[in-house]
């Protein structure tokens, strides 16, 4: 019982980590009744019963408002695509000039904002309609645009009864960030600690190559939060996502502070320059900060046994808030005894301070 468990929970999570299966599922049931409709539907309808498929996936491969929204708009471009096809026609005899003339026009009133992404169909419905629609153009685009329009509310109302919400892709890649973060802190701190000034082009590169990371895990969040909206499903998984957010927040907050440190620390404590920042004295300090940011990171957060577990020690967060604390009473001290105003020591004590803010907030 245990082995069949756990094979039942690994392909539980392995079909929520890859919401295309569960997307592939939904289109493939709503082409299929799609497909039963048209061929049911009066001629001459019936005679082009593979259009409705077509608006069945264009609904059913987004969230529940986009795929109403994307719907309308493929609609929306297969009729502007027809009357490009059809005013031409008028004016035009079918060659090689009379192509040219429509694609032109279709790509350039594809460009239309209204449209969005689906502009693409303008120039695909005018190609076929000139094409395909020769003798009876509005018997045909009538059937072409119907049958998408069909086939798209179907994948609607399949959209609406099995609503995508994915989640754990976006606590997957929540995870992602929070791991490569820990990593390159981590590796900061080393570094100050026995290394002393950055090196400039490794360290640029460094913060260069968390930017993939953090717009990978921004969409992640961004397609969930759209995902909610007029989601039968988001109703049972209130809290989840309630604290889906509040972790998004806290790790793209700590990725954005993470990143600011690195500039600043390239821009002024690095291999090279006469005067530094921080300066062997503080270095220290800021690898001590920055080690508690790394626990803080760690924490096994928005979890309900947490504040149990804790007991009366200060959590990480709160050690990281005193580690920031530490660092600010040694920069006070060098600004005293040093003479100098330690600007750039100050901006990192900030960006630190928001990190921190950040952190202890969700704790």
């Amino acid at each position: 019982m245990t082995a069949a468990r756990d094979v039942r929970d690994r392909l539980r999570r392995a079909w929520l980590l890859h919401p295309r299966w569960s997307l592939a599922l939904r289109g493939a049931i709503a082409a299929a009744l799609a497909w039963a409709v048209g061929m049911l539907a009066p001629a001459p309808l019936s005679e082009f019963p593979y259009y409705a498929p077509l608006g069945a996936v264009v609904a059913t491969t987004s969230t529940l408002v986009r795929s109403v929204r994307e719907s309308l708009q493929t609609v929306g471009a297969l009729l502007l695509g027809a009357a490009v096809a059809v005013g031409t026609d008028a004016v035009l005899a079918p060659d090689a000039l009379s192509v040219a003339v429509v694609v032109g026009l279709a790509l350039l009133c594809g460009g239309w904002r209204v449209l969005g992404d689906k502009g693409a169909w303008v120039a695909n419905s005018a190609i076929f309609v000139l094409v395909l629609g020769q003798g009876d153009s509005t018997q045909y685009i009538g059937a072409y645009a119907g049958l998408v329009l069909v086939g798209a509310l179907i994948g609607i109302a399949v959209n609406f009864l099995l609503p995508p919400l994915p989640l754990t892709p976006s606590d997957a890649a929540l995870d992602d960030l929070r791991d490569a973060l820990v990593e390159q802190v981590d590796d900061l701190a080393d570094w100050l600690e026995h290394r002393g000034p950055l090196d400039p082009g490794e360290w640029e590169r460094r913060r260069r190559a968390l930017w993939p990371t953090v717009e990978g895990a921004r969409r992640a969040v961004a397609r969930t939060h759209e995902a909610r909206r007029g989601n039968l499903r988001a109703r049972h998984h209130g809290q989840r996502v309630t604290t889906l957010a509040r972790r998004a927040d806290v790790v793209v907050t700590s990725a954005e502070v993470v990143d600011e440190l690195v500039r600043l620390l390239v821009g002024w404590e690095s291999e090279g320059r006469e005067r530094v920042a921080l300066g062997p004295d503080l270095r220290p300090e800021l690898a001590t900060a920055l080690r508690a940011f790394v626990a803080a990171l760690r924490a096994p957060g928005y979890d309900d046994l947490r504040a149990a577990a804790q007991g009366p020690d200060p959590s990480p967060e709160e050690q990281f808030g005193d580690a920031v604390d530490g660092l600010r009473d040694e920069v006070r001290h060098a600004r005293t005894t040093s003479g100098d105003d330690h600007l750039v020591a100050s901006a990192i004590l900030v960006v630190l301070r928001r990190g921190s803010l950040a952190l202890l907030r969700d704790g």
